[in-house]
């Protein structure tokens, strides 16, 4: 029953997210930054944990997940270390996933051609910096 309940829940995010896309003038971006916002509020309410539980992997793939995880790592580091542990605290559940993100983009753009070289330039400066 829980692959039903995760397709569910994930559906029900794709169907809001296509919705806002539709009847509003927000970007992909902004809907995107939206949900992470929402994922983190979420998780000061204490409800996106009860939902992940529901849901199982449904919850934690889409981009709700993201702030949920933001802010799950920053309160846990604060709890250990305080103050600091919010900032040293805020990648620790997702640097795996961005340091993926960042090094797949940047093996597809050796495979494929970029539209424009000079962004791979300043990729690998801002990179290797």
């Amino acid at each position: 029953m829980i692959y039903v309940y995760a397709f569910l829940f994930c559906g029900f995010v794709c169907m809001l997210s296509q919705l806002i896309l539709d009847n509003t003038k927000l970007t992909p971006g902004h809907v995107t930054s939206l949900f992470v916002i929402v994922g983190a509020f979420l998780d000061i309410a204490g409800i996106y944990d009860k939902i992940v539980l529901y849901a199982g992997g449904g919850a934690i793939v889409p981009i709700t997940s993201f702030g949920h995880l933001l802010l799950h790592g920053a309160m846990d580091s604060a709890k250990k270390l305080g103050l600091l542990g919010l900032s040293l605290g805020i990648f620790d559940l997702t640097s795996a996933g961005i340091s993926i993100a960042v090094v797949s983009a940047f093996i597809l753009t050796l495979i494929f051609k970029p539209k424009n070289w000079l962004y791979l330039v300043f990729f690998l400066l801002f990179y290797y910096v």
